[in-house]
């Protein structure tokens, strides 16, 4: 498939897809938080990542090589890799689905900002500054409101974390001498990384097992094999295929989702306080992806 200056169909349906999968994504870490700790289940999950990872690139012919000067990079963003799925495991144990969506998925906001700091040439446009702003009000309320269910602030601010380090990662990727490398090779740094720091670090949080059933370890196989491995492989093979604005644009649909989700399968409570956040960050989203007429 060639590299297409513009999203056709099947890069619609495919990003809506994938959307779709990052908020189902969240459900099932929430549900499998129930018998795994959360720490605990993050590093296994990146531990299985690598082992289905290894097994693409075999399969693909893609040497295992770590391309000169791209080691320190590679450590750096294994390690903000870990941080950002420790604050995002611990946040969906703490607070709701809904809360925890619209705050980590205003990943792009933080994005923003740091590409305009690192990234020569990716300034804030006043487009871009009003984007940001709108959504920084929309993560504002969300957080600001206490109502209804796990109202969490631990949760809220850990999600938010958990958003500031998924930019980070992603700024490493972009901007770092780890750009160099293939993008499965990449996403081997981040949890090759990982699953040893999170696994040492998981005894701090309490128990490593909680109530394990058949049906936590089928969430874990569905974060590893699904999410992970074939998603996020997926979502950077859409990346190499379609312009970068056009693919990124798709992110305000993630909190949509996840919303909806959490109300409809978790039978989390959203009001109307929540429900503008949520438009807000979805709005702040678009205005800061768009691209330019």
């Amino acid at each position: 498939m060639q590299r297409k200056d513009h999203l056709d169909t099947f890069g619609i349906v495919a990003l809506t897809g994938f959307a779709l999968l990052l908020a189902v994504n969240q459900v099932v870490i929430k549900l499998t938080n129930g018998g795994l700790q959360p720490v605990f289940f993050a590093g296994l999950r990146s531990a299985g990542a690598v082992v289905c990872i290894w097994l693409w690139m075999r399969f693909r012919g893609i040497p295992l090589e770590v391309v000169p000067g791209t080691a320190l990079a590679g450590v750096i963003t294994g390690s903000l890799f870990a941080v950002e799925f420790l604050l995002l495991f611990v946040a969906l144990d703490l607070t709701t689905v809904s809360r925890n969506s619209i705050i980590f998925y205003s990943m792009p906001v933080w994005m923003a900002i740091g590409a305009h700091l690192f990234v020569p040439g990716d300034r804030i446009t006043a487009r871009k500054a009003v984007g940001l702003a709108v959504a920084m009000v929309g993560v504002s309320l969300a957080m600001l409101d206490r109502r209804g269910g796990e109202a969490s602030l631990a949760g809220d601010l850990a999600a938010l974390g958990a958003a500031i380090g998924w930019a980070a990662t992603a700024l490493m990727a972009k901007a770092s001498p780890l750009r160099l490398a293939r993008p499965e090779m990449q996403l081997m740094w981040q949890v090759g990384v990982s699953a040893p720091i999170l696994i040492l670090l998981a005894p701090l949080f309490g128990e490593l097992i909680r109530d394990l059933q058949p049906a936590h370890l089928w969430g874990l196989a569905f974060q590893i094999v699904v999410v992970v491995s074939a998603g996020f492989i997926f979502w950077l093979w859409l990346l190499s295929k379609y312009p970068a604005s056009g693919v990124a644009s798709f992110s305000f649909l993630s909190p949509v989702f996840g919303v909806g989700l959490g109300w409809l399968m978790l039978g989390e409570q959203v009001g109307l306080t929540l429900i503008g956040a949520l438009v807000l960050v979805a709005i702040g989203i678009v205005l800061i992806n768009r691209r330019p007429a």
